[in-house]
């Protein structure tokens, strides 16, 4: 005779599938690639480090790296946007914009915009040289990067410019594009390399050296 079963028993929910719990060990293993990967990159330069390197020190397989990245010239665009965040919450580039909408003060903001970038450039500046020689041993995807990451940074050095001009705290006469040229000098990888990796400064050093010369030049 066949088991009665009791209609009124709901039945056994399968198991939710935890989306969340997946995505944040997708995002765990991606900074745990991109943090191997600058590792590799930054001790034995761009075109020695390979692929299986890096996925066998991040742990996992070469194809995810393909997958997610699509290989080496992928892998340091995203380590070199990751660094434009800077190492505090909210990122860098947000703390800057409203730092610009809120400052009552002209120099408290050229401060500010200097602690900046003494936050930032330890993180992009030795990830921009590294792109640089490698465009300059011919790499032509290095080289394509080396180009737009110059044009993102200078359209944001515009931006800042722009915002600063339109509360009237840029010295009279100054036009927005020279501003944007002293701000974009100043961000270079190679200013950084000269006085900090080479000459030893500290990154605060450096980060007020920044300012002062911002206030010499745009206020």
């Amino acid at each position: 005779m066949p088991h009665n079963v009791n209609a009124s028993e709901p039945p056994t929910p399968r198991r939710a599938y935890d989306a969340r719990r997946r995505r944040e060990l997708a995002e765990e293993s991606r900074r745990t690639v991109l943090a191997r990967a600058r590792e590799l990159f930054l001790a034995h330069g761009f075109g020695p480090t390979t692929i299986a390197q890096i996925a066998q020190t991040a742990g996992v397989s070469p194809e995810s790296i393909y997958k997610n990245f699509g290989g080496k010239p992928g892998l340091v665009r995203a380590i070199q946007e990751q660094s434009l965040l800077g190492a505090g919450v909210p990122p860098a580039e947000q703390r800057s914009d409203l730092a610009q909408l809120t400052a009552t003060d002209p120099l408290a903001l050229i401060e500010q915009l200097g602690r900046f970038t003494a936050e930032v450039s330890p993180l992009a500046a030795p990830i921009i040289l590294l792109i640089r020689d490698a465009a300059a041993s011919g790499d032509a995807d290095m080289a394509d990067l080396l180009r737009e990451v110059d044009d993102v940074r200078y359209r944001r050095m515009l931006h800042n410019v722009q915002r600063i001009a339109a509360r009237g705290v840029l010295r009279p006469g100054l036009g927005a594009q020279e501003a944007a040229d002293v701000m974009f000098t100043c961000t270079t990888a190679e200013l950084y390399e000269s006085l900090v990796m080479k000459r030893g400064w500290s990154a605060e050093r450096y980060g007020t050296f920044i300012a002062r010369t911002l206030e010499a030049n745009l206020l």
